[in-house]
């Protein structure tokens, strides 16, 4: 049997990634062309013509504001050295199954806590890059649940579960190109209708379970494919929801397999961590210039703000 391309891409190696990003001057540069592809802006006025002062801020000539290059940034007010944050950012990118706030701050010999709220600012920019991406096509769409066994109730609606829908984009061959990790508050009719205007594209052929929120794809914007599977294995081996039953097996495992444990209100950007590599597992090699495009966009992340996640997304 041939090997599968994607899976055995080369990638970026840890030399390679060195070269390229080893230095603190390597990285400044690197973070200017994703910050300012076409040049420096003064983010005040617009002006295109600046100075560079001897703390490595850069002043407009037209208005004389001063800004740094992380100013504005996820990278914004850091005490850590870029190269610090972009060994983060292979770690995290490179990686299948992630890697824990624990291991990362082994590796980066930085304290736990600093581990922690640097991988949450990174997987912040995975989680916003993801909204507003819609798939189409053929989907197939399960609901699902993070979260280990405890005493108390069981199935769903139980304390301890974190709800959340996955959903997988295929080709005409059936082949999976991209998917959807959503926390959801429930799985109620609402719920589902207010998911499927932000996340699934109208005209998409939608193939859920018997599960009565899906009516929510009963409308003429989509067309729904219900296949009442029931439980047991039934369920599992249906072919129609063959690539959502592989992703869910593989988010389980990549979770519950990197982490000790999760909090709901997190759980969020643990799953957006998953989608983002997933859907971008095309090109290992682009992983870090397309994440830098993004975190140089997205606002800052102080720490009573990581703290205070979203119940859902």
């Amino acid at each position: 049997m041939a090997r599968n391309p994607i899976q055995f891409q080369p990638g970026l190696s840890l030399p390679a990634f060195f070269e390229q990003y080893g230095t603190e001057g390597q990285c400044r540069e690197a973070l200017f062309r994703s910050r300012w592809p076409r040049g420096f802006a003064c983010p005040d006025c617009g002006n295109t013509t600046y100075c560079q002062l001897s703390r490595g801020l850069y002043q407009c000539h037209r208005c004389h504001h001063q800004t740094s290059l992380t100013a504005g940034t996820i990278f914004h007010g850091t005490h850590l050295p870029l190269t610090t944050w972009f060994l983060a950012i292979y770690l995290l990118t490179q990686r299948k199954s992630g890697i824990s706030a624990l291991q990362l701050s082994r590796e980066l010999g930085v304290t736990y806590n600093t581990a922690w709220k640097l991988k949450h600012k990174l997987l912040q920019v995975m989680y916003e890059r993801n909204q507003g991406e819609r798939l189409s096509g053929r989907v197939e769409i399960d609901d699902a649940y993070l979260g280990g066994e405890r005493p108390g109730k069981r199935g769903r609606g139980a304390e301890h579960k974190f709800p959340f829908v996955a959903a997988v984009q295929t080709d005409e061959e059936g082949h999976p190109q991209r998917v959807q990790l959503r926390r959801m508050s429930g799985f109620t009719l609402a719920e589902i209708r207010r998911y499927a205007q932000q996340a699934i594209a109208p005209g998409s052929h939608v193939i859920s379970d018997g599960l009565g929120c899906f009516r929510a794809f009963d409308t003429p914007t989509y067309v729904h494919e219900c296949h009442i599977t029931g439980g047991g294995r039934a369920s599992v081996a249906n072919p129609e929801f063959n690539w959502v039953n592989t992703l869910l097996g593989n988010v389980k495992n990549a979770i519950t397999g990197t982490y000790h444990a999760i909090r709901g209100q997190h759980a969020p950007r643990y799953l957006a961590e998953f989608e983002y590599r997933f859907n971008r597992r095309y090109d290992l090699k682009a992983m870090i210039p397309r994440f830098l495009t993004v975190a140089a966009r997205t606002p800052p992340m102080p720490y009573r703000f990581l703290k205070m996640a979203e119940p859902y997304a």
